[in-house]
């Protein structure tokens, strides 16, 4: 839960909600939720792609990669093209990891800010060295629906 008041935090494009995101807007960490009881499409990877190291958002045909792999480099959506950029390892539990740096997490950063309510809540994600004492900021876990 961390500072969230509903279901933690899911990887998120930036802008839009739903089929009107724009995965050019970026991503960052928004509240978990499904009004559907569906994961939003703007919240949704396949799956069956983490074995092959993709995180794919087959709604707008996009694969997230990684900047750098530097600390502090952020993720971004692009069209997939199998580069070392889109690999990642995650098995739908734990950490994310880039590929080629598997020290480094995919981790929550920065203050939370609020959106149209308080129950609306968003955060960076950036790279960081992965650690116990950032656990907590670094786990993840795939979800189907709520």
């Amino acid at each position: 839960m961390l500072d969230n008041i509903q279901n933690g935090y899911c990887i998120d494009i930036a802008k839009g909600r739903g089929e009107a995101a724009n995965p050019e807007d970026g991503l960052q960490a928004h509240t978990c939720y499904s009004p559907s009881g569906e994961v939003l499409v703007d919240q949704a990877f396949d799956p069956d792609q983490f074995a092959d190291g993709v995180l794919f958002m087959p709604q707008f045909d996009v694969c997230m990669q990684a900047l750098s792999t530097e600390v502090g480099a952020s993720a971004e959506l692009a069209a997939c093209d199998g580069s070392e950029a889109q690999s990642w390892v995650f098995s739908g539990e734990g950490t994310i990891s880039p590929a080629s740096a598997p020290e480094m997490c995919l981790t929550l950063t920065g203050e939370t800010r609020t959106g149209r309510s308080d129950q609306n809540q968003m955060i960076a994600m950036t790279l960081q060295a992965c650690s116990d004492e950032k656990a907590a900021y670094q786990t993840w876990s795939n979800r189907a629906a709520e």
